[in-house]
């Protein structure tokens, strides 16, 4: 058992401490959260536009044929296009999207991460608008008869009526989605970029010695997990609690 434990603490300190090699996690980890976050809040805003797209033309594209408003066919443009983006970023894989966004798209940028920001707030979007329209249309037709007898505008009842209630709704479903997404972020050093993934790759590569770089990776992912699971598990109780 002693000379087992010998054994782990010199793996700690040639994976971690020799050359400072600590702060290639740290640093790749701070580059995964940024890619994360900004991902985040292009997929939940340009999800939340498609998702308003598609259920607007679910619900109200009959009626608005019936009167071949101008309007109407903006919509079904606009639907079309949702659906061909639907379509072709749900049906290939996310780091075939990565590669294709860095060299080709954005050949001639220098900033590898704004470019993974970009790839992966695309992919999260097709899948978090799916999840709104889900819940969009879940809800009753008399919170939209609800929201037009009190005045409202439809873009005035989504954001006022029905928007909170899907919110409180997808939750669940948003979260698999973000956790998703963190995970999904391990394949940005496809492209060059250090993330918490590659750098654990290259202390490996460095050290010859996978166990302890390849599990400190896989215990901060699960970390960042848990957090997220706690943060939303406290925010659904908070909206169970403001509903009673």
């Amino acid at each position: 058992m002693s000379a087992w434990w010998d054994g782990l603490k010199a793996q700690f300190v040639l994976n971690f401490i020799n050359d400072n090699r600590w702060q290639s996690l740290v640093s790749g980890l701070g580059v995964t959260l940024q890619i994360t976050v900004f991902a985040v809040i292009v997929g939940i805003l340009l999800g939340a536009l498609v998702a308003t797209v598609r259920s607007t033309w679910d619900k109200s594209g009959e009626e608005m044929g019936r009167r071949k408003s101008p309007a109407y066919y903006l919509l079904k443009g606009l639907n079309v296009i949702c659906k061909i983006y639907l379509t072709v970023i749900r049906g290939t894989p996310v780091v075939v999207q990565l590669m294709i966004s860095y060299f080709i798209i954005f050949a001639t940028s220098k900033n590898a991460v704004a470019v993974a920001i970009f790839a992966f707030g695309l992919n999260s979007a097709a899948y978090v608008a799916e999840i709104i329209r889900g819940g969009i249309m879940s809800i009753d037709e008399g919170q939209f008869e609800a929201g037009r007898s009190l005045g409202f505008n439809y873009p005035q009842t989504m954001i006022y009526i029905i928007l909170p209630q899907v919110f409180k709704a997808v939750l669940p479903a948003l979260l698999n989605e973000f956790i998703t997404l963190v995970k999904e972020t391990s394949v940005a050093g496809y492209v060059g970029i250090m993330d918490l993934t590659k750098a654990g790759d290259v202390i490996r590569s460095r050290t010859y010695s996978a166990f302890m770089p390849l599990f400190a990776v896989a215990g901060i992912y699960l970390v960042i997990v848990i957090i997220l699971e706690t943060v939303f598990g406290r925010l659904e109780r908070r909206l169970r609690q403001n509903e009673r």
